[in-house]
């Protein structure tokens, strides 16, 4: 039994309703398989890729696709006409769905499949508008005339 009440920080948190809804998802996605496995690796500040091993798979058996705030990368792959009988079984070969959760201004710019890892490159792209700003400060004239008065 983990599951917590986020309602709190929807009362005294303003602005923060997605961060809410987003510890609601990591905590409803926590019995999501880790199949097939990837790395998210930071190439320099706002550049990202994630590299998932998707062995077996031919670059038609894969899609990406991006929504909102969400990468979903599905794997399908084509049913074999030849009944095989292992002996052994250790690689994987089963259909695969995997959704990232992306971060504001975070977009996929390219995708390449290299010996059996699929490479997906991502980077964040602050609009100018959003970036930090100085405001400046106005100082009242009598404010300012007080000030004057304690410099002499």
């Amino acid at each position: 039994m983990r599951t917590y009440d986020l309602s709190p920080l929807y009362r005294t948190a303003i602005g923060f309703d997605r961060l809410a809804r987003l510890l609601n998802d990591v905590q409803r996605n926590e019995t999501e398989t880790a199949y097939p496995p990837y790395n998210i690796e930071l190439i320099s500040d706002n550049e990202y890729r994630i590299v998932m091993a998707v062995a077996g798979f031919e670059m038609s058996e894969l899609e990406i696709e991006t929504e909102h705030q969400a990468l979903k990368v599905v794997g399908k792959q084509k049913k074999q006409e030849e009944k095989t009988t292992f002996l052994h079984r250790g690689i994987a070969a089963r259909d695969f769905e995997h959704k990232f959760q992306l971060a504001d201004h975070v977009k996929v710019t390219h995708a390449k499949l290299m010996n059996g890892l699929l490479h997906i490159d991502l980077v964040r792209e602050v609009p100018e508008a959003l970036k930090p700003r100085k405001v400046e400060i106005e100082v009242s004239n009598a404010d300012r005339a007080l000030l004057e008065q304690k410099a002499a």
